[in-house]
């Protein structure tokens, strides 16, 4: 106990300080992001000023740039900081990978902005967490920590970035417990609970307080609905799997070789994202203004339209993973399991009046549920959906479509996301050796 105690008392103020640079740097990403999306859309509107086919060329020029410019990036600078960022950040906790701290932080900040600026469909999460765990790197090495309180501080470093860029301190202490850990030793809670919550006063204090996104529920679900929640986990779970199994199908037919190649994958994903950020700008980035939208409740959506737009971004989000740029799949996935779960709440409330919940407490859960069949993290999906919605009354509903999502996906099999993607590329370094 006493030796706990002198390590707990050894990493307190470095788990401070860490969780200060973890949210300063969730926020100056978060600005840079806000800000290209920004800059998208105002060249988007200067673009329709120059006619249909003007204006078309110009939107795919800028796509095919900024894209190019972000993975040329990451390839040519840390290949490490390609796509999330949590597959890499799980290996070097297992003592497979190694960081290089200085390269992932600048190269994955910069291409993550540029590459969300182009269109691209990634989330700014997967990135904080890698750049949270980088902070943690140079935090242990520059102390001259032993292997052990390392990997403690990376992995610290990782929940505060998540916990900074969503205001969900919880979360990131789950996440890191749940998803990057796998088991909760005690000074791994304790570093991950301190850098977490500072990150997460520090971010509250720069940028508001209020949840990440806006969700007014009228009435708690009454219990004769969880039967329809029960049916969205299982669809959810389902899904999930095809997600999963989609992603790495992408990545493998995006492994191309030599320089003239890959020009052209680049090129012809930006002319992809040009063409749609033309057509329909509000489906590029990030996502988060659709889940703003779906969760406002301000319009209603039929359900052709949400049936499009899931599999429009499903196709859009396998493709912008598999550039190689930096970012995420955490917002993609939630915008997904948001449609997903609208699309079930709206079903619901047509053939089952008299018993089912408003259709937006509905999108809630499927943001849960398809984050837990895909990552395979049923807590984190829960505590992140509840803190980022602040609706604690759908506990039980969460519960539901949880735990249904995970068991399906479970029964498949299929291998949790960012483990299929850690073994896919230790496989690749296996075959280069």
């Amino acid at each position: 106990m006493e030796k706990l105690n002198r390590q707990r008392l050894r990493l307190l103020p470095r788990a401070l300080a860490l969780g200060v640079l973890s949210g300063l740097m969730a926020v100056a990403f978060a600005a840079a992001l806000d800000a290209g999306e920004g800059l998208r859309t105002k060249f988007l509107q200067f673009a329709h000023q120059a006619g249909s086919y003007g204006g078309v060329v110009l939107s795919i020029l800028f796509s095919v740039i900024t894209i190019s410019v972000a993975v040329w990036l990451v390839r040519f600078f840390a290949p490490a900081a390609a796509g999330s960022g949590i597959p890499h950040l799980k290996g070097v906790l297992l003592g497979y990978r190694s960081m290089v701290w200085h390269r992932i932080l600048w190269v994955k900040f910069i291409s993550g902005v540029i590459g969300v600026t182009g269109g691209l469909t990634l989330g700014r999460e997967g990135p904080t967490v890698q750049m949270g765990g980088a902070l943690g790197q140079m935090f242990g090495s520059r102390s001259h920590s032993d292997t052990l309180e390392q990997r403690i501080l990376i992995a610290a470093g990782a929940g505060a970035g998540l916990s900074a860029i969503f205001n969900a301190p919880l979360a990131g202490v789950v996440f890191v417990l749940e998803e990057l850990q796998g088991n909760f030793a005690s000074p791994v809670f304790f570093a991950a609970l301190i850098a977490s919550m500072t990150a997460d006063v520090l971010s509250r204090w720069l940028m508001g307080q209020n949840p990440v996104f806006h969700v007014t529920v009228t009435a708690i679900p009454d219990l004769a609905s969880l039967p329809l929640f029960l049916a969205l986990g299982i669809l959810a779970g389902v899904l999930g799997v095809l997600f999963n199994r989609a992603l790495l199908a992408t990545q493998r037919l995006s492994d191309v070789r030599g320089p003239w190649k890959l020009a052209a994958k680049w090129i012809s994903w930006g002319t992809i994202i040009g063409l749609m950020g033309w057509w329909m700008p509000e489906l590029c980035g990030g996502g988060h203004l659709i889940v703003e939208r779906i969760l406002g409740g301000h319009e209603y959506i039929d359900l052709w339209t949400l049936a499009l737009l899931f599999g429009l971004r499903f196709v859009l989000t396998m493709g912008s993973y598999g550039t190689g740029a930096a970012g995420g799949i955490f917002a993609p996935l939630l915008v997904l399991g948001a449609l997903l779960g609208l699309i079930i709440g709206e079903l619901g409330r047509e053939w089952f009046p008299l018993v089912a919940p408003e259709p937006l407490t509905v999108a809630v859960a499927g943001m849960a549920a398809y984050f837990t069949a895909i990552v395979r993290a049923p807590l984190t999906g829960i505590v992140l959906i509840v803190e980022m919605t602040g609706n604690y009354s759908l506990i039980l509903p969460l519960f539901t479509a949880c735990f249904s999502a995970y068991v399906i996906a479970e029964w498949w099999p299929d291998v949790p996301i960012y483990e299929a993607l850690l073994e896919r590329d230790l496989e690749k370094d296996t075959i280069t050796r």
